[in-house]
């Protein structure tokens, strides 16, 4: 939650559905079936702005790696599923990759959030 500012952006180029483990290409592609929790075609990797929130020991966004990336579960974009990210389909974390600069800054808040 709180004020983020984007650190790297990892994936450029990369297929759609492309699987990163450790923000790295494993050279698959999900299918779309229930695989896990998986981080595909793009990522945003976030850093806490806000000591205490998202920033510091036990609550830090970056170093609990933190990102906003894509899934292969496109039904469950937008409940609370993951580890902590924010998961968007596959073609929409493309074009948002597309848009946003290194350094832009993410406000991310729970009120529109599905249970």
């Amino acid at each position: 939650m709180g004020l983020h500012r984007i650190v790297s952006k990892i994936g450029r180029n990369a297929s759609k559905g492309t699987i990163f483990r450790r923000r790295r290409n494993t050279g698959k592609i999900a299918r779309g079936r229930r695989e896990g929790d998986l981080i595909t075609t793009r990522i945003l990797r976030l850093a806490g702005l806000e000591k205490g929130r998202n920033k510091g020991k036990g609550k830090d966004s970056f170093q609990r790696c933190i990102y906003i990336h894509g899934t292969s579960e496109d039904n469950l974009v937008g409940k609370p599923v993951s580890h902590g990210c924010i998961r968007m389909k596959n073609r929409d974390i493309i074009e948002l990759f597309d848009l946003v600069k290194r350094g832009s800054l993410v406000w991310i808040n729970s009120a529109g959030m599905r249970k």
